[in-house]
């Protein structure tokens, strides 16, 4: 019997088998406009149907202060980090140009600096009409932002894994204020249109491709008590966490799943000790997985019938319930079209037995 969207997603993170593997789609700008192409559409709903995914993501708008360009060409979010525009070649990506915490020295000097987000700068009203009848058809989650990466985008990354070690009461001081910001934007989000939503996206990297950035001991003392206040307000209005980290997060996924994770993202193959068997076996009755699908080797270099290889093997090794079958990251600009076309043609026609 076939399924909506909706309904797919709902049975594979209740741990029961859908009629197909469900599937998301993430992709960065110049892969949006290639399937623009491909497809003769501008509409990005129309790309997402011709892909057959089953989540659409949604959040509301800033409508705060104008955001600050500098004559320089960077420019500030709306979260207060600054930015530049880097093009590689192939691809604009943009990265941090500063780091607006870099130079204070005492944790009382936080409560100076001006540009810390605010929850008042956003359209919550406007959220749910902006939904509209989505979430009839798809399951729906709200994009919100990480706590650790923001912290350290604000003080710079050495400086703050120097502050975890040294001056941990910067580096809570940074985070609590993001933790707390996050968690009254989730509120007023479900508030506005917590009927709507059925999932919160939080994420924060903590592993590289080989292993941990940092030890657990560190990771258990200033990073997880954030996760678990946001967690728990995501949890008290009924909704899943999916919570993303790329790299070999395998030593904390038991931790992770402790601190109210529902389903992990985005499983990154080539990183260290990312066994799908044995963490589906590990974990399969306690977290649903979210990607799979390789981005640096697999989808850029492969052949289109190398990754519908590939799409076979992870749900074999996830599925054939608990598991959304998705790209392990952002799809990236050097992806040929077919390969993308392949990954979600053999995800749809491929049995679940």
């Amino acid at each position: 019997m076939s399924m909506t969207p909706r309904e797919r997603v709902l049975a594979a993170l209740d741990h029961k088998v859908p009629d197909r593997i469900p599937l998301d789609f993430w992709a960065v700008p110049e892969v949006w406009e290639k399937l623009y192409d491909h497809l003769g559409t501008r509409d990005p709903e129309a790309v997402q149907q011709a892909l057959h995914s089953d989540i659409r993501a949604f959040e509301p708008d800033y409508i705060g202060p104008p955001l600050r360009k500098m004559p320089d060409g960077t420019f500030y979010d709306r979260l207060g980090t600054h930015r530049r525009l880097v093009n590689n070649g192939f691809c604009t990506y943009d990265e941090y140009a500063s780091f607006p915490l870099a130079d204070i020295e005492d944790v009382s000097e936080l409560d100076d600096y001006e540009w810390w987000p605010n929850p008042d700068h956003y359209d919550y009203e406007g959220l749910s009409k902006k939904i509209g009848n989505a979430h009839d058809t798809y399951y729906i989650k709200l994009e919100t932002g990480g706590i650790y990466e923001f912290a350290w985008a604000l003080r710079g990354m050495e400086q703050f894994m120097i502050d975890m070690l040294t001056e941990p009461e910067i580096a809570a001081g940074i985070m609590n204020r993001l933790t707390d910001f996050f968690c009254e934007y989730i509120r007023r989000c479900m508030e506005a249109a917590g009927d709507k939503f059925d999932m919160v996206y939080t994420y924060d990297d903590i592993a590289s491709q080989n292993g941990l950035l940092f030890s657990k001991e560190l990771w258990r003392e200033l990073v997880r008590p954030c996760h678990e206040r946001l967690n728990k307000v995501i949890h008290s209005y009924g909704k899943k966490v999916m919570y993303h980290s790329c790299g070999a997060v395998y030593p904390l996924i038991g931790e992770l799943a402790d601190n109210g994770m529902d389903v992990l993202n985005p499983l990154q193959p080539l990183a260290a000790g990312m066994d799908f068997t044995k963490i589906k076996t590990e974990f399969g009755k306690r977290l649903c997985f979210h990607g799979g699908i390789d981005i640096q080797q697999m989808l850029p270099h492969g052949t289109p019938d190398e990754v519908r290889a590939a799409v076979r093997s992870a749900i074999d090794r996830l599925g054939p319930d608990g598991y959304i079958l998705t790209s392990a990251h952002h799809i990236q600009a050097d992806t040929p079209v077919e390969n993308i076309l392949a990954m979600y043609d053999e995800a749809v026609k491929y049995p679940l037995g």
